[in-house]
């Protein structure tokens, strides 16, 4: 019987001429990302036990994104003694403040190829599957193990496809897709599942979009989350790595656990109500809400397309008075190339706020907190009660350029009357 992508991949690092689902194994790790927020007690830990090596510093990632830059002295002490372990760690990949949000700076910077294990410390680490990579979230206990060893296990998933088929009409993205996932089979749907994500929706959409499918996939439940390596993801980490890499695609005869077709013509650009990603609507079902903030950015919608989108959306109008908008670039390399072609010119002149690359907002860690009784329009990937600040607050979810269209009319808006 065929394999899944999952199950080749976890073979290759494993050691193993094939693997099966439910099978467990032990892997070697291509790339170990920890960000700031795990980054204190995983590298105490060592420090404590007197552990003075890693097993491979030049393949640790850290990543200062989450509290970024830090807001109260605590934190600041706390980075402060971190960057002093990686150096005497030999950490060589270590992106500080600014750089930007961990799932895009790893490509970006050339440290995810096809057929790789990625494990991180944060849970939408599976954003790297659009790569061709097994990307996951991993505690900080087997980051500790992974660190010292350079290996992780896995129970192999069982894998799900998802088939997506039909036509995005105009103003509805990948976004509106994977939302309508959510609302039409839960947030268990493929729960410690491989998703492979396929049709003729995926092969159409950018690299950025893919991602944003991917980078879902946790929403979804998935331990891991693939779409197709094509020429244009081959190309795109061509250009960033000289390091030789094999791209893997699931043998045609697999016999996987679940198919969903999944037909997206006549999509409406979707919203998740509070407090649930699967607690969705279309659009027009929630239109004329009023919002007290718009923000766009975070690992999911912080891309240089949803910024594009956004600035087309935003040009020669203006943020309602009582609005206000933040928009977080993923990375400072999306925030330069968007300043190279004008796009944070239109943002600002239309009264947005323009942040540095960092995830703050979506959690609550800064640059965009809401208050008791607010409501946020955000274009980010979830909406739990207290995820941006109070508990006393209402998040909704949903695509940059819906989120444009909210932020123009101040309160929930359809992008496609704008």
């Amino acid at each position: 019987m065929g394999q899944t992508v999952a199950e080749k991949v976890l073979a290759n690092r494993s050691g193993s001429s094939g693997v099966s689902a439910g099978e467990y194994v032990v892997c070697g790790v291509d790339v170990a990302m920890v960000q700031d927020v795990h980054a204190p007690a995983v590298f105490n830990r060592l420090d404590e036990r007197g552990i003075s090596e890693l097993w491979d510093p030049s393949k640790v990632v850290v990543v200062f994104d989450h509290v970024a830059p830090s807001h109260g002295v605590d934190d600041a002490d706390t980075k402060a003694r971190v960057r002093r372990l990686l150096e005497s760690y030999g950490v060589e990949h270590f992106y500080d403040v600014g750089t930007g949000i961990s799932h895009l700076v790893l490509p970006e910077r050339g440290h995810v190829r096809p057929g790789e294990v990625v494990i991180g410390t944060d849970s939408h680490t599976v954003s790297h599957g659009v790569f061709g990579a097994a990307g996951t979230g991993v505690g900080d206990t087997d980051m500790v193990y992974a660190l010292l060893t350079g290996e992780v296990w896995f129970r192999v998933p069982e894998t799900i496809r998802i088939h997506l088929t039909g036509d995005l009409p105009p103003h509805v993205s990948s976004k509106d897709v994977v939302l309508s996932l959510a609302a039409n089979y839960g947030l268990d749907v493929a729960r410690y599942r491989a998703i492979e994500f396929t049709g003729p929706v995926v092969e159409d959409l950018s690299i950025d979009d893919r991602m944003t499918l991917t980078n879902m996939s946790i929403e979804l439940g998935a331990k891991f989350g693939f779409t197709p390596v094509d020429e244009r993801v081959e190309e795109y980490v061509r250009c960033r790595t000289d390091e030789p890499f094999a791209a893997v695609e699931a043998d045609p005869d697999v016999d996987y656990e679940t198919v969903i077709e999944h037909d997206v013509t006549g999509l409406e650009p979707q919203v998740a109500r509070p407090h649930d990603v699967d607690n969705v609507v279309p659009v027009s079902a929630v239109e004329g809400v009023d919002v007290d903030q718009v923000f766009v950015g975070t690992c999911t919608n912080g891309s240089y397309d949803d910024l594009a989108a956004v600035a087309a959306l935003l040009s020669g109008n203006e943020v309602a008075p009582d609005t206000r908008m933040i928009v977080t670039p993923a990375t400072r390399a999306i925030y330069q190339r968007a300043t190279r072609d004008g796009l944070i010119e239109t943002l600002t002149q239309a009264g947005a706020t323009v942040t540095n690359a960092t995830c703050g907002p979506c959690l609550g860690l800064g640059m965009g907190i809401i208050g008791e009784g607010e409501t946020c329009f955000a274009a980010q990937n979830r909406n739990y009660r207290g995820r941006m600040g109070s508990d006393e607050s209402e998040i909704y979810l949903g695509s940059p350029e819906t989120a444009a269209a909210t932020a123009i009319s101040g309160h929930i808006a359809d992008p496609r009357e704008v």
